[in-house]
């Protein structure tokens, strides 16, 4: 079970490292290209939108094929989206391997969270499936080292998309080695198979956890049917679209892909502010682990109520440097960090757990889907106009992320906790 969370997990890393891999290269990108910050902007943001038809596709593969088959299709796509992006110097040709790269992660972070909620014991879910957060960040700290140690090198901005290129060789290559879903498995008949794969992964009550998964296919065989928004899925859709929605504005991607040139504000050279981004993925790592040792401990509501406090305040702090254009030494360091951290321990680490476990079996994909192409839209629209917000005044929009950061307080009093639920019963306390 180790093993099959870990090779899925690795498309969350490359997910993470195709994020963070832009910030090395976007001003050699604005500068090689003559782009001004509109459509600098746009540039970086063409994966971003690659992400969202992704998101919104890969549900219906994900149930004809399985969700093997298809993170098999995504680990080419990112294959090709790195070589592409790295090997070409016309803008139209860039920004459509860009785009290729991001239906790759689109689509990544809906079936991967997806395959292993699937997958694992209800007792490691929560663990497993932020498993797939860890190598996000994982990637974006591996990102934040290639881009520094990369940096200098004659046409370092094409190498450092080019670097994406090995672990998703890797990706694929593994992804051979591990089973299908056995959720998925039962709902193609292959009752069989799926015991084998239960087996595999350590379910002490597969009979249990077989006739379960039936019933709960039998319950909702009729609303399949009836499609995905309706009444009785409402609270799942609100949880899954509030906490993707907080996720993103409270600026997490803003900083991710602009770390560099906000560190600059600071006066540090170039370098500098590559090498202290790398300061700002470990903190990301370091606080994720945290938040993965903790999910399953004190549940998701806990983790995010205390990230809210945490978040609110350091980008409150950061809008404060800003408005007084305070930014000498490592307050803006120490600040992004703070918040960063907070992030990590709190919506970082829930989102993909929250949103594969709230949806029943039966609209699953499609709960996926839509909690994913939330994150994503949002994403898209702040990395577009965040560098038009900074030219205005950062204290602005880092305000802002500040107040959305106190509503996830709000949103952590409402949420029903889930840790130690078995996915059928969340789904019987959710779905009425």
């Amino acid at each position: 079970m180790f093993w099959i969370a870990f090779v899925a997990s690795l498309g969350g890393l490359l997910f993470g490292f195709d994020t963070a891999v832009i910030s090395g290269a976007e001003k050699a990108i604005q500068q090689v290209y003559e782009l001004n910050n509109f459509w600098h902007g746009f540039t970086i943001t063409t994966a971003l939108l690659g992400t969202i038809l992704g998101a919104l596709t890969c549900g219906k593969p994900a149930q004809k094929y399985g969700r093997l088959n298809s993170l098999k299709v995504i680990g080419v796509l990112y294959l090709i989206s790195a070589i592409g992006s790295a090997a070409v110097v016309n803008w139209y040709a860039f920004m459509a391997f860009r785009f290729l790269g991001g239906l790759a992660v689109g689509a990544s972070s809906v079936i991967g969270p997806m395959y292993i909620a699937e997958i694992s014991p209800s007792s490691w879910r929560g663990r497993f499936v932020a498993f797939f957060q860890f190598n996000i960040v994982l990637g974006i700290v591996c990102a934040y080292f290639s881009n520094y140690f990369i940096s200098g090198v004659a046409h370092d901005w094409q190498w450092m998309l080019g670097s994406e290129a090995v672990p998703a060789l890797l990706f694929t290559l593994l992804l051979f080695t591990v089973p299908e879903s056995p959720r998925w498995l039962v709902s193609q008949g292959e009752d069989k198979k799926a015991e084998m794969v239960f087996a595999k992964t350590g379910e002490k009550d597969i009979k249990g956890e077989m006739a379960a998964i039936k019933e709960s296919f039998n319950l909702e065989s009729s609303t399949a049917k009836e499609g995905f928004f309706q009444k009785k899925f409402r609270k799942p859709i609100f949880i899954a679209f509030f906490i993707a929605t907080l996720n993103q504005l409270t600026g997490i991607n803003a900083i991710l892909y602009y770390a560099p040139r906000l560190l600059e504000q600071s006066g540090v050279f170039s370098d500098g502010a590559l090498l202290q981004s790398v300061i700002v993925g470990l903190t990301n790592l370091t606080f994720t682990m945290i938040g993965m040792a903790l999910i399953d401990k004190l549940g998701r509501r806990t983790l995010i109520a205390i990230g809210a406090v945490g978040m609110v305040i350091a980008q409150a702090l950061v809008a404060r440097g800003f408005y007084l254009e305070e930014f000498e030494g490592y307050y803006l360091l120490l600040c992004i960090c703070a918040y960063v951290a907070f992030f990590a321990i709190s919506l970082g680490a829930t989102i993909w757990v929250v949103i594969a476990e709230v949806f029943p079996n039966s609209v699953r994909s499609d709960g996926q889907v839509f909690g994913s192409m939330t994150h994503w839209v949002w994403s898209a629209l702040l990395t577009w106009f965040f560098p038009l917000c900074l030219g205005v005044g950062g204290e602005y929009i880092f305000a802002f992320f500040a107040v959305i950061a106190a509503t996830s307080l709000v949103f952590a009093w409402w949420l029903p906790e889930t840790k130690g639920k078995s996915l059928e019963q969340i789904q019987k306390e959710l779905v009425k």
